[in-house]
């Protein structure tokens, strides 16, 4: 399945996960990591909300990953709740944010998103 923009690719296997990761690294965009489970209610309730968020930012690269499929890659980041997001930049991470304050997640991924002024050069 080809990653497209404007939506939050689902990563299932550990090689669609580091096939996804190192696009974003690679991309310098921000990506931005929801850890999910099936059963988490909070998770369901933000899943469209994140949706929206990825129709719209174009330019922000969004993954999500099941904590009961991809297990270690939750322990790896130190997920010990859902929802987790974790904001990475050139495969660092950057910001994480537990819970479901959608105004928060958005306020984080505008900020992250927009790239440092670059120093103009004379």
């Amino acid at each position: 399945m080809a990653a497209e923009e404007g939506q939050v690719i689902g990563c299932h296997s550990i090689e669609e996960w580091n096939d996804e990761f190192q696009k974003g690294k690679d991309s310098k965009k921000l990506v931005v990591v929801d850890f999910t489970a099936s059963w988490c209610g909070p998770c369901r309730f933000i899943a469209p909300v994140l949706a929206e968020f990825a129709k719209k930012m174009t330019h922000v690269i969004f993954l999500k990953v099941d904590v009961d499929e991809l297990e270690s890659v939750s322990k790896q980041y130190d997920v010990e709740a859902m929802p987790t997001f974790v904001f990475m930049k050139e495969g660092e991470i950057i910001h994480k944010i537990v819970g479901t304050n959608k105004d928060e997640l958005q306020n984080a991924i505008v900020k992250h998103a927009t790239a440092p002024a670059a120093t103009a050069s004379a």
